[in-house]
């Protein structure tokens, strides 16, 4: 067995988990939001303001999408922390965020028996990215003030 092999068996065995966390995270705060808050500003915006309880419900799901997405690269982060793979907190969150979201242009990089992790981070991200785009247009079916009845006229 090659050296980088036994080397490259830790990204799986911290990667894969880390998936599943962050993508079980995702749905669980999600779906809570749906289930929790939505419902208790429906009842706060009964009133016939459907464009301001429109705006309301999208301005909060996607400042709760952004806070999970932070959380979970903040999570990421922290295991690239406690394994040795960055050299501070500040430049693993930066590595985090820049891997999650694909972006890539941070002048950072993982210690080399760490990189296959960078690449399950992407990966992630376009889960929870997917999940995310799903959810928006979700509530926003949802929540759309259009009187429906008009649109089938």
């Amino acid at each position: 067995m090659n050296p980088s092999d036994a080397m490259w068996s830790a990204d799986w065995a911290w990667g894969l988990p880390l998936i599943v966390l962050t993508v079980i995270i995702h749905v669980l705060g999600l779906g809570l939001f749906n289930e929790k808050v939505i419902p208790s500003l429906s009842g706060v915006m009964a009133g016939g303001h459907s464009t301001v309880f429109f705006l309301v419900v999208m301005g909060a799901t996607v400042l709760l999408a952004t806070i999970l997405h932070a959380l979970e690269g903040g999570i990421w982060a922290a295991a690239y922390q406690f394994l040795g793979a960055l050299p501070d907190a500040r430049s693993s969150m930066l590595y985090s965020l820049s891997s999650m979201t694909t972006y890539g242009h941070a002048n950072l990089f993982l210690k080399a028996h760490w990189q296959l992790m960078g690449a399950f981070e992407a990966l992630t991200g376009l889960l929870v990215f997917g999940i995310t785009t799903a959810f928006l247009f979700a509530i926003y079916q949802r929540v759309w003030p259009l009187d429906r009845t008009e649109l089938h006229r």
